[in-house]
């Protein structure tokens, strides 16, 4: 089950739910339209290690947009911060994104009850297109959960990824043990 745009709004005036800047007209029927963040990130070297720490360089996206290439990996973030308690968010992108050949995450799609942050987005094109800061990129929607939470995302002492700024993270599976 789909939480619906008036349960959404119940949830953020509950605390359940945060969304951060929140503008009603980006409310769906069923789900809350996110928007690209100013800064995209590339890794520095062209062969990525599991098991090391793949750093990155960070770049503004211009006034004038930013083309992007098929076979480059990109790493984007949502404009908006978001807060999940009670539910577990699903970030997908938006039709009108894919028909532009632009897929927004490679397989971290769900996030966890707990999640506090902006979204890093895992941006690859089919063929060149220029994006811009501020347009729609994605939608989040949330889903009920089944049973009680004994550890949210935000209090687990091996979250990797919580608190996320509003810049791209990378990997960070090399502090995974393997």
């Amino acid at each position: 089950m789909i939480l619906s745009d008036a349960r959404i709004l119940e949830e953020i005036e509950k605390g359940t739910i945060k969304i951060t800047p929140f503008n009603a007209a980006c409310l769906g029927s069923n789900s809350y339209d996110v928007h690209l963040g100013s800064t995209l990130a590339t890794y520095k070297n062209h062969i990525l290690d599991a098991k090391q720490h793949n750093e990155i360089e960070y770049f503004e996206i211009p006034e004038e947009g930013f083309v992007l290439y098929p076979h480059v990996f990109y790493l984007g973030v949502t404009l908006e911060y978001t807060e999940t308690h009670a539910h577990v968010p699903f970030l997908e992108g938006k039709s009108s994104t894919g028909r532009l050949g632009i897929d927004i995450h490679a397989t971290a799609g769900k996030g966890d009850v707990g999640f506090c942050g902006n979204w890093t987005l895992e941006i690859s094109v089919k063929q060149p297109v220029k994006i811009y800061k501020g347009m729609p990129i994605g939608q989040v929607i949330y889903f009920p959960v089944e049973g009680e939470i004994i550890t949210p995302y935000n209090k687990k002492g091996n979250a990797k990824y919580n608190a996320q700024p509003d810049r791209p993270i990378e990997s960070m599976m090399w502090k995974n043990k393997f």
